[in-house]
């Protein structure tokens, strides 16, 4: 078990995540290389009275710790069964290393937008991906997990137990997972890209898209950004410097040109990617960053999305807002509306959209991001169902994130089972 102390060489490097507005100084980090290592890490945490912590890339970070952080980052085996149409992948594993993986077989996973983030932690918050409409959630397609629990055994973990419930869309709070297995789909290509929308042009794209998506078929996975972008020479020509509407599209058919020509005739397009492309290349349809940044992000699932909603989007996140925050609108429905064979923890079946924001955290911290924020969501209010757990970045208030994104009944389910697995609060749950 290699650990490393705050002072000696490659604890930075091991702390430093990708979210980077979330400080950790623990007292010890433990490199694993394998399940075992992730035992003895459990074992000495619960031993010396420390809270237990993990992470693998470090995109879901939302709080620190200062006792031992388990870094898992090393763990990536990734076996696939074509046969079976199955995947076994260890703690540290990233999308792009299943995807790419899966492909050689004609087959993908429920990945998400950005191949970089780490398949555990995604699939153990809820997230959902490129082919949700159709196929639902990374965790529904889960079989078995691996993990060590509070009282440093590695457990295999199956369809039936509470845990297996807990889990999948529960995220923290249970143990330590080490390997995750799950379900593949047969797809090898879809119909995606982009299509984006100078500023002028925002209002009538998002009310178009909003009624175009409304109809949209379960093999239709989509959603709406409207981003200002920085006038810097490293982007290109047609984006530098304009607050655009950029619509994304995932769908699983052979006549996308003819789904999309109502999007293409609402306004000229400043860029067009839309294509046949291999799934592999999944992650090119909303070309998220890969280096790390610090962000705050929050969102509201909602029922529909009428003109008053619309106006306040308009408002607090379209071209004329001062300073608006990266605006996501998510088409949800489809297999998302539907309760899958082994459900997981509760999951907003009835919201028809998710609005999401996300900013960067600048000098003026959290707290400025959070005001901007709270403009927009205090706006929607009236029409809000909730909120999904894969889209809160960088909160710091585990019990009050918790109140809002699990039905009532969930969470003292969720509250019940952590007495119950680790009574002495050996993992950091949040």
């Amino acid at each position: 078990m290699n650990t490393l102390h705050p002072g000696q060489d490659g604890y930075a490097e091991e702390v430093a995540g990708f979210q980077t507005s979330v400080p950790s100084s623990p007292a010890v980090v433990v490199a694993a290389e394998s399940a075992e290592d992730v035992v003895a890490a459990v074992r000495y945490a619960a031993e010396h009275g420390l809270t237990v912590a993990v992470q693998a890339t470090g995109h879901g970070l939302t709080a620190g710790t200062d006792g031992v952080l388990i870094s898992t980052r090393r763990l990536t085996g990734v076996e696939i069964d074509p046969a079976a149409r199955t995947a076994r992948v260890e703690a540290g594993v990233r999308w792009e290393a299943v995807v790419e993986a899966a492909g050689k077989h004609g087959l993908a996973p429920l990945s998400g937008s950005s191949p970089d983030v780490g398949v555990v932690g995604y699939t153990l918050s809820g997230g959902f991906g490129v082919l949700a409409r159709r196929y639902g959630r990374a965790a529904d397609q889960v079989t078995a997990l691996d993990v060590v629990t509070a009282d440093g055994e590695l457990r295999r973990v199956e369809p039936g137990s509470d845990l297996f419930w807990a889990l999948r869309g529960g995220r923290d709070g249970f143990g330590v997972v080490t390997a995750i297995e799950f379900g593949l789909v047969p797809v090898a290509e879809l119909y995606g890209g982009s299509l984006t929308f100078d500023g002028a042009d925002v209002p009538s794209v998002l009310r178009a898209w909003r009624t175009w998506s409304a109809a949209a078929p379960d093999t239709l996975t989509t959603s709406i950004a409207l981003i200002r972008y920085p006038d810097l020479p490293a982007l290109p020509e047609p984006l530098r410097g304009r607050h655009v509407a950029q619509v994304r599209i995932a769908y699983l058919g052979d006549d996308g040109d003819d789904l999309v020509a109502p999007l293409r005739a609402v306004a000229p397009a400043l860029a067009d990617t839309l294509r046949v492309l291999p799934f592999t290349e999944s992650g090119s349809i909303a070309a998220e960053p890969r280096q790390p940044h610090g962000y705050h992000g929050t969102n509201a699932t909602v029922s529909q999305l009428n003109d008053a909603m619309l106006d306040a989007v308009l408002e607090h996140a379209g071209p004329g807002a001062a300073t608006p925050p990266v605006l996501i609108v998510d088409r949800l429905g489809g297999a998302l509306a539907r309760t899958p064979e082994t459900p997981g923890v509760g999951w907003d079946r009835s919201a028809e959209f998710v609005v999401r924001a996300l900013s960067m955290v600048g000098d003026d911290g959290v707290a400025a991001v959070r005001r901007v924020h709270a403009k927009l969501f205090d706006a929607l209010a009236p029409w809000t169902t909730g909120r999904l757990l894969p889209f809160v970045y960088g909160e710091h208030a585990p019990e009050e994130v918790a109140e809002s994104v699990y039905p009532a009944a969930d969470l003292r389910r969720l509250r019940e089972l952590r007495r119950r697995y680790d009574a002495g609060t050996v993992f950091r749950a949040g």
